[in-house]
Order: structure tokens, then sequence, then C-alpha cells
């Protein structure tokens, strides 16, 4: 692989062994950046993914973690350490649905999404952000959702979820940015994958554009936010119109 302009970064993407995650690491690990594949339960296909990175001469290294559990994450960065150094690039991905009437929704599901979602962001930001602080580089990418913006379909526990990732974004933006470290959130819409396709839901009618997002639009997204060192504190919306801003 000729020399990409994430060439010498570490890019540590949670939930990347399917969907969003895994397009985006093929993405990071095309622009050069040694990429780790975190994953909580699908190793095969998290080692899949790293085949096919390898397959087009990049590095990846598949590590599996709950990043909603406080020593798994202290584990991960251990194990991201002996392997490849500390982490340059990380994008906050991993997340779930769990789509339910509203009024069906129960304190333990309210507990799991926020968990999983939102506390699962703060954890792994918090581990990686001294050594970018020692450096003075880094790269914070936090997958958000339109739901933050408008409610969203899934039910107010993926929503606030959500949008909590939105305000923790915006709290690193402010106070990493003297120490040459950018936090930006994405905010998808109705991009196709498993989360969409088992939601009956959601059809592309609700959508502008009248079709689905694919996940690789998402991820020249985080590209571009983990080539760039001035964009700082903003949300992107990769949307195909749903919401407007």
């Amino acid at each position: 692989m000729e020399a990409q302009p994430l060439t010498g970064k570490v890019a540590l993407i949670t939930g990347a062994s399917r969907g969003l995650g895994a397009s985006i690491a093929l993405t990071l690990a095309q622009a050069g950046a040694t990429v780790v594949v975190n994953y909580h339960s699908g190793q095969e296909a998290a080692e899949a993914v790293v085949r096919e990175i390898a397959q087009q001469q990049g590095k990846a290294f598949a590590i599996q973690a709950d990043v909603s559990d406080a020593q798994a994450v202290e584990q991960l960065f251990q194990q991201v350490r002996a392997q490849v150094g500390e982490v340059d690039i990380l994008v906050n991905n991993a997340g779930i649905g769990v789509p339910k009437p509203f009024l069906e929704i129960t304190l333990d599901d309210w507990q799991k999404v926020l968990t999983t979602n939102l506390t699962s962001a703060f954890l792994v930001s918090q581990a990686a952000i001294p050594s970018m602080m020692a450096k003075g580089f880094g790269r914070i990418i936090t997958i958000s959702s339109t739901a933050a913006q408008t409610g969203g379909v899934i039910g107010p526990h993926y929503t606030a979820s959500k949008a909590g990732l939105i305000g923790l974004m915006h709290s690193y933006a402010s106070l990493l940015a003297q120490h040459g470290i950018t936090a930006n959130a994405i905010a998808p819409a109705l991009i196709e994958t498993d989360m969409i396709r088992n939601n009956p839901k959601v059809t592309p009618d609700l959508i502008p554009m009248k079709r689905f997002g694919q996940p690789q639009e998402v991820a020249d997204a985080v590209l571009l936010l983990a080539t760039n060192g001035y964009i700082n504190g903003q949300t992107i919306n990769v949307n195909g119109g749903l919401y407007m801003s």
C-alpha cells in the first residue's frame, strides 16, 4: 500500500466487526493507518475485516473487549499498546438500538442502551486522551445519529444516548483543542446496516433522496475528520437531507 495521509497513525474503531465500523476500518486502513478492529462478540466477522485489510496490503488487528466495561477498556488499551503503540485516532462507533414502543421501554432497556452507546464512548475516550495529550496530536470521532436532532424512530433511550454523545464531543472539543486534539461527531441517518434492515418502520421514503445511505458514505466523513486538523466541535450530518442545518 502506497504512503497515505494516515501512514504511521494508529486508529482504534470500536464495534468494528460489521456495518459502519467495518467500513470505517477498511477506509482508514486504505489511508495508511494501522487499524485496531475492536469487537464484542463477532470474532469471525472481525477477523474477516482484518483479512480484507491485509489483502489490500494494510495493517490491522482484531481485539475483543466490551467497551462499556471499565476494566475491559483498560485491558484493551494494554493490548493495543503492546501490539501497535498508542492510539492516534479514536472512532467511537460501538452502539445498539433495541427498538421498542416507547411506553414499553424498561429501565433495563434504558440502562443497556445508555451504557453501550454513551458510557462506552466516555470510557474509551478517557483511556485514549492522555497519550494524545502527551504527543500533541489526536482525533476523536464519535458516531452519533440524526435521532439526536429529530427524535428518530427507535426510541427515547436511543435518542438520549446519541444526543449525549454530541454533548460529550462538545466538551472534549473545548477542553482538548489546545493540545492538538480535535473532537467531532458524525450524525448518520438511515444507513443501510443491520439496524435499519431489521426495523420495518424504516423505509427510503423517509429520506428526501429516497434511498438509504451506504456505510462507505459515513466512512468517507470519518476519513475527512481523521485527516483535518482544523475541524473541531462539529457534527457532520450524513443523512440524505433528512435533517438540514
